[in-house]
């Protein structure tokens, strides 16, 4: 379902033109002047305007521009009774998408819809492939030796086709978001919208209006309609991450449409559908959530249908060496660098580190070596302080002591801390601990 926009000063070709759009399924908002139409494209988000080159005293080809600076992805048809090929020429040269003459056949209009979809489609298309230039490769998350991990990909591969909700679990930095978007490119929705959503990047009345929009003037700020990522994602897939930190207030609406398919905007109470299938994930344990009473028993039921469990990295060991392997010759193309590889200290240290930032730690490791090196080999002193300053030998397994795990715990919260009583907090101790063990372990930071 396309939202369009008729800009025509004759009622009557607006009047027909609105009833055969609506009657294939679209949704349409009509304007009889530039004016009118250059407002209501400032309050609503559009994806087609069929706009007429003949104003009344006003002209078309001047409003087109305007309309375009607002709204650069929209694509405008121009209808012009008054047919030659300069005026085509002119119009495509200030960007529309193509042209109508009027009278026009009920065909003509098909076809032109038809062509406006697939544009559309193509651009998603697009927008996911550059997607997956930036966060699939590098990653390699799809190819593993760990048992664990090669059940959760299969499993994954076996549900992509299904349209149960998918709940996909694991710690922070271990690739949920790529298994989503992995999931949609498998499914049968793989050329419609994939939306994503962090829900604790949000406040919850800001939230709500993201997931299912808000009317003009809803709240403060509101001076445009908002279609919602739920619209924006009919017959598409949205992927909801960290849903664990949902608001109570927000879990009975997303029960509702996991339900019911249904949904209100924030601001309007008229009831709208939606074809969405729901991709969640979640770091927390929502099991003990429920039992607080912070999460909802149902919502978590519904959303749970098909669980997927992604493994730390530490549970991997037998991965490392291939990710940072083909992480290093993602970056050292990114970066026009011919680089060999890691050093035998600079592969000891990677594969001896626990990785508590998993997937994403690593990526910013390997990165951060490719750019310091100015050899064709990535150093140990080119990797992370807390790569560094691992002590000991490596036992045959790749584990680590206690006291050599307790050392690179304490050094990475004191890199990702704000402050000492930061990490003191982070790591369960008082300041006065904290300094006795910065002492012992000779961190100066």
């Amino acid at each position: 379902m396309l939202n369009i926009l008729v800009i025509d000063d004759e009622a009557n070709i607006r009047k027909s033109l609105t009833l055969w759009l609506k009657s294939h399924g679209q949704q349409v908002r009509q304007a009889g002047s530039a004016r009118e139409g250059f407002a209501e494209n400032r309050l609503h988000k559009f994806d087609l305007a069929f706009l007429d080159l003949r104003l009344g005293p006003e002209s078309g080809l001047e409003l087109l521009p305007k309309l375009l600076a607002d709204s650069p992805w929209l694509k405008i048809v121009v209808m012009t009774a008054y047919s030659s090929v300069d005026t085509a020429v002119e119009a495509m040269k200030r960007g529309a998408f193509d042209y109508i003459e009027k009278p026009f056949a009920l065909e003509k209009l098909g076809l032109v819809l038809e062509k406006v979809e697939k544009a559309l489609c193509i651009e998603r298309r697009l927008d996911r492939l550059e997607e997956d230039l930036k966060s699939l490769r590098p990653d390699g998350v799809f190819v593993s030796s760990n048992l664990k991990m090669q059940r959760t990909l299969e499993m994954a591969r076996h549900v992509a086709a299904s349209e149960a909700a998918v709940l996909i679990r694991g710690e922070s930095g271990t690739g949920k978001t790529i298994l989503a978007k992995a999931i949609h490119g498998w499914s049968p929705r793989a050329a419609q919208p994939l939306g994503i959503v962090s829900c604790p990047t949000l406040q919850p009345e800001l939230l709500a209006s993201e997931l299912f929009g808000h009317a003009r003037g809803a709240f403060t700020g509101a001076v445009r309609e908002n279609p919602g990522r739920i619209a924006g994602c009919d017959h598409g897939t949205l992927f909801l991450d960290e849903i664990g930190d949902l608001t109570a207030s927000i879990q009975p609406q997303l029960l509702r449409f996991l339900q019911d398919h249904e949904y209100e905007r924030v601001g309007d109470p008229t009831p709208r559908q939606a074809d969405v299938r729901l991709i969640a994930a979640t770091n927390r344990n929502l099991e003990e959530a429920v039992k607080t009473g912070a999460f909802r028993e149902d919502l978590f039921y519904r959303l749970n249908v098909f669980q997927l469990e992604i493994p730390p990295l530490r549970e991997r060991p037998e991965d490392l060496e291939m990710l940072a392997e083909n992480m290093l010759r993602f970056f050292a193309a990114a970066n026009r660098k011919l680089i060999r590889g890691f050093s035998p200290e600079a592969s000891e240290a990677i594969k001896a580190y626990p990785w508590p930032g998993n997937l994403r730690e690593l990526r910013n490791a390997v990165e951060r070596g490719v750019i310091l090196t100015d050899s064709d080999t990535v150093l140990l002193h080119h990797l992370p302080d807390a790569l560094q300053h691992l002590k000991g030998e490596v036992s045959p397994n790749g584990r680590l002591t206690l006291e050599q795990l307790e050392e690179n715990y304490i050094r990475e919260v004191l890199t990702t801390s704000s402050s000492l009583v930061e990490a003191a907090s982070i790591l369960g101790i008082n300041q006065a601990t904290l300094w006795r063990k910065r002492k012992a372990y000779g961190i100066n930071n």
